[in-house]
């Protein structure tokens, strides 16, 4: 038996397919690590270095298209009509299909016999990651604009395009998606030209999916994008604009090389943090790591220097040389949160083990603020601010999924602006809100933040959104159109709304009323002064701190029926009588009550013992009143699970 076995092994190693195949795996993993091997960084001066980046709105093809760039370049192997999402690293990039994180991959390409250093920054389409493509653009020269040819410009195409003019970066308009059947180049390549001023012979036209004109992409790169500048002679000065966690290795940060040369061994030191550092390793993303010995100006690349804790790694932070001071470079204007929640432990003994998880996480991810909270019904946890809900929902499923972390999340709120006759405070928590209605609470006013909204729509649903606006409390409504196509006017659709009435449920309403064709785009829009108060629920006349809401009054009685009805279905019944109530303040907004359970005492009493059916029914009802005063509700976990989904939902 074992020798027949092992013929059958040896017959099948030796079989002429299997031969060819390892022989050509191991032909081009030869002539890969053969090219890495040669690659020398001193031979690509600024002159021959492009670093740009790719923008877009979400699902327009970015991901696609640098699969093809890098197909193209001998980067990775050819499987053109694949999409391989080579630079979408994380589950959840793959399983949602949207990219969440920025990416680098340095590319050679040979233009007119000369071979070229192409740096691509991968970047978000979504309104939520608008710092990841900030700090992108920070290291690039030039941007390929990417548009959709069958849904022309979307919001976030106007945001991201404003970013990157800003930034004084050599802009290349690009049009995919040209061979689906819904495509009009025609009519987009008009948008964009009275949008924003494109001139319609400047406009590539491509299918990334299918190959079709990108290696004109590739000549525009080299064409129209500026070298970057920098001295290689001069005192090293290193932007540091993104970086990553490796548990053997440390923090392994992302670096813009300005001036001078980094080396392996190197001594260098943090402007922000004043810690000195030895440079273990440096290299390129190729599009994985390939260490190389020097890195000069204009090049990207990685190091990893010992870092170890995740706060050393300032996000624009200038790295320079030990004993060499230098001018800090422009850094980055800290995100600011817009939405919170905070994130519990199902099982409060795995407090720890999430709270590091969190730490870890962050170092990818810097715009997420975090603070230690408690909640007497959920235990100990961590209140995190995030850049919008989609922001909120990737890291919770980035936790789950990287960290097998199994958590509730409660519903977001925004932070609140609270003003007192003598000091100003920020809260971001409803528990802390103070009662508005208290006389003694000396509250001058409360300020909610706004948001300045942008949607784009066809002219069909212009009705919708703008009745969808008044119902969400926007102010200053205005439109105008973008093209004047008699088949297809699209709008775009601007006023200033609540923030608060975003993170909610407005996303899916605006889908929904749209039919899926509207876009949504926002920036901060400061505060404004607002009717708010604080709801609380009680259950048997005790708060409920962690379902605690902040509402506008126009709202309340709403908002109140709902909710308690809501508790009413997921709350077990008990053996008294419980009041489920919506207060604000001392009034009752809402209220429903949980009826007993009722247990039949005389059912083993006969019809001759009227004296002991009547003494045990008093009995009955007085342990009923007296465990009503004195009995408490406990929600279980599973309710709250109920609650909070809906709540999210909402």
């Amino acid at each position: 038996m074992a020798y027949a076995w092992r013929r059958t092994g040896l017959k099948a190693f030796f079989n002429f397919e299997s031969r060819k195949k390892i022989r050509n795996l191991h032909y081009r993993s030869y002539s890969r690590a053969s090219k890495n091997a040669s690659l020398s960084m001193e031979d690509f001066p600024c002159n021959l270095i492009r670093n740009f980046s790719i923008i877009a709105h979400i699902d327009h093809g970015k991901s696609t298209l640098a699969d093809r760039l890098l197909e193209l370049t001998g980067t990775i192997e050819k499987a053109i009509g694949t999409n391989n999402q080579v630079l979408d690293k994380l589950k959840v990039e793959r399983e949602r299909g949207i990219t969440v994180k920025a990416q680098t991959a340095s590319m050679l390409h040979t233009f007119h016999g000369q071979e070229h250093l192409l740096n691509l920054i991968d970047t978000p389409g979504h309104v939520d990651f608008a710092w990841e493509v900030s700090r992108s653009l920070s290291a690039c020269q030039g941007a390929l604009f990417l548009v959709d040819a069958s849904q022309g410009v979307q919001a976030q195409s106007i945001s991201v395009f404003h970013v990157a003019q800003e930034r004084g970066l050599k802009i290349i308009p690009v049009l995919n998606k040209i061979d689906l059947p819904s495509a009009d180049p025609e009519r987009v390549t008009a948008q964009m030209q009275s949008t924003f001023g494109i001139d319609p012979a400047d406009v590539l036209k491509i299918s990334a999916k299918a190959g079709r004109g990108v290696e004109e992409i590739l000549q525009a790169i080299v064409e129209r994008i500026p070298p970057p500048e920098g001295d290689s002679l001069g005192p090293l000065k290193a932007l540091l604009f993104d970086s990553s966690y490796d548990k053997y290795r440390g923090v392994v940060s992302l670096v813009n090389i300005k001036s001078g040369q980094l080396r392996k061994g190197d001594k260098i030191s943090s402007c922000f943090s004043r810690k000195r550092y030895e440079v273990m390793d440096v290299g390129i993303m190729h599009p994985e790591e390939i260490p190389t010995t020097v890195l000069y100006p204009g090049q990207v690349g990685y190091i990893t220097c010992n870092m170890k804790e995740s706060s050393e790694a300032h996000i624009g932070d200038t790295l320079h040389r030990v004993g060499e001071f230098v001018e800090p470079l422009p850094g980055f204007i800290p995100a600011k949160a817009m939405v919170y929640a905070g994130v519990f432990p199902v099982d409060s003994t795995d407090f720890p083990k999430l709270e590091e998880s969190i730490k870890r996480l962050t170092l990818t991810d810097r715009s997420v603020t975090v603070q230690r909270e408690s909640s007497s019904a959920l235990g100990q946890g961590c209140r995190l601010g995030f850049l919008g809900t989609l922001h909120m929902d990737v890291f919770r499923q980035r936790l789950e999924d990287e960290y097998d972390a199994s958590i509730i999340i409660t519903a977001p709120t925004v932070p609140y602006k609270v003003v007192y006759k003598d000091r100003t405070i920020f809260v971001r928590n409803p528990t802390e809100f103070p009662e508005v209605t208290d006389p003694s609470s000396r509250v001058v006013e409360v300020q909610e933040p706004v948001v300045k909204a942008s949607i784009i729509v066809p002219e069909d649903y212009l009705g919708e959104m703008m009745d969808l606006c008044f119902n969400h409390r926007a102010e200053e409504l205005d439109h105008r159109y973008l093209d004047t196509s008699v088949t297809s006017a699209r709008v775009i659709l601007t006023c200033r709304i609540p923030l608060s009435e975003v993170v909610s449920n407005f996303f899916d309403e605006l889908k929904s009323r749209s039919s899926g064709y509207a876009s949504f785009d926002y920036e901060d829009g400061g505060y404004q002064t607002s009717n708010l108060a604080k709801m609380c629920f009680m259950l048997n006349s005790k708060p409920v701190d962690a379902l605690a809401l902040i509402v506008h009054r126009s709202m309340q009685e709403e908002v109140g029926r709902t909710w308690v009805k809501k508790l009413h279905k997921v709350i077990p019944r008990q053996l008294f009588e419980v009041p489920i109530q919506a207060v604000i303040g001392k009034k009752v907004i809402a209220r429903e009550t949980l009826s007993p359970l009722r247990a039949d005492v005389t059912a083993g009493l006969y019809g001759g013992h009227h004296e002991r059916k009547l003494k045990h029914l008093q009995n009955q009802k007085e342990s009923k009143r007296r465990m009503k005063k004195i009995g408490t509700v406990e929600l279980p976990q599973e309710a709250f699970f109920d609650i909070l989904r809906a709540q999210n939902s909402r």
